[in-house]
């Protein structure tokens, strides 16, 4: 039997601002969160992921880290970042896809599916060619970009196993 992960993500992001903690309370348990905030100083992004972690252990949720993963442990890691526990990956196009099977992720985070706010220069694959990047490579795909319980209703019917937002959940 194949292991059970989160179906809904928040991917943290600097704009979020405050609406982080709120969006991170509203989460169900069991969902999962990819610490970003890749633009923060170390003392503040090791902070701010500390509150983070507090937060995902009292709700019961995923945490995994983004590069770089220096600053401090969750359930797993984001992309190239070197970890233990459960690996994440971002595929924007077929080649990501390829390379996030090949290091063993369990999860590949395929996007833009839509359009989406915080890549708008960014072109959006469109819901099948989305499906088609992560197809027959044996990971769980999650939908990113322009997501809402709506729209992984139409993914899911395409192969999708889960969804991520950033602007959705807060």
């Amino acid at each position: 039997m194949r292991a059970r992960y989160p179906r809904l993500w928040l991917m943290t992001d600097e704009r979020m601002g405050d609406a982080l903690v709120p969006a991170l309370l509203r989460l169900p348990p069991g969902s999962g969160v990819v610490f970003r905030h890749y633009s923060f100083g170390a003392r503040e992004r090791r902070a701010l992921f500390a509150q983070v972690r507090r937060i995902a252990r009292a709700r019961g949720l995923v945490l995994v880290i983004a590069r770089p993963a220096h600053i401090g442990r969750g359930h797993g890691v984001h992309g190239t970042v070197k970890g233990h526990g459960l690996r994440t990956w971002p595929a924007h196009d077929r080649r990501e896809a390829v390379a996030g099977a090949r290091a063993g992720a369990a999860l590949l985070f395929v996007s833009p599916v839509h359009p989406t706010r915080s890549h708008p220069s960014a072109p959006a694959l469109g819901i099948a060619r989305a499906a088609a990047i992560g197809q027959g490579l044996g990971v769980r795909l999650i939908a990113l970009g322009g997501m809402t319980p709506q729209r992984f209703r139409a993914a899911r019917a395409l192969g999708f196993y889960g969804w991520a937002a950033i602007d959705a959940l807060t």
